[in-house]
């Protein structure tokens, strides 16, 4: 029996985007299992809770066993250890992303000499995409329709 292969995407996902969301359909092709951190950030202060956002993310992707939501609050080479996996997935939207992405593998490379990051380009309708830009769009009372799956959007509004 072959082995799965099972990859990491990691984040504060405050909120999950389209962006997102494309990452992880993406991932689905290279690999049989994506498990989506949220990770905890003592230093962030979350414009959503840990539990509306991973309720967001099941609201994106109901029912697919190929994805399973966990939270972790240590470093990404001690998430990876505990998911017995080597990869982390990355979504790259412009070169300061890259470069932001290529000094934290290089950390998590002294650290762990296993880890593999992948970079997963930007679809380009989405370049424009990020969980920033909803916080402000909420913060302004502007349209968050370019940013978010429609699923999120309804749950969003229920909560106003």
């Amino acid at each position: 029996m072959k082995e799965k292969k099972k990859c990491v995407f990691a984040g504060t996902f405050d909120p999950p985007t389209l962006g997102h969301k494309a990452t992880v359909e993406d991932s689905l092709k290279l690999f049989d299992e994506v498990v989506i951190a949220l990770l905890v950030n003592p230093q962030k202060q979350p414009y959503f809770t840990l539990q509306q956002r991973e309720e967001m993310w099941k609201l994106m992707f109901p029912n697919d066993k190929r994805i399973r939501i966990v939270t972790f609050d240590g470093t990404v080479t001690e998430l990876l250890k505990a998911e017995n996996t080597p990869f982390y997935v990355r979504g790259i939207r412009n070169g300061v992303d890259l470069d932001f992405e290529n000094a934290n593998y290089y950390a998590s490379k002294k650290l762990d000499e296993n880890f593999v990051a992948v970079y997963l380009p930007c679809r380009q309708e989405l370049l424009h995409v990020s969980s920033s830009m909803v916080r402000n769009s909420l913060r302004f009372s502007t349209p968050i329709d370019d940013y978010v799956s429609e699923e999120v959007k309804e749950y969003i509004q229920q909560m106003k």
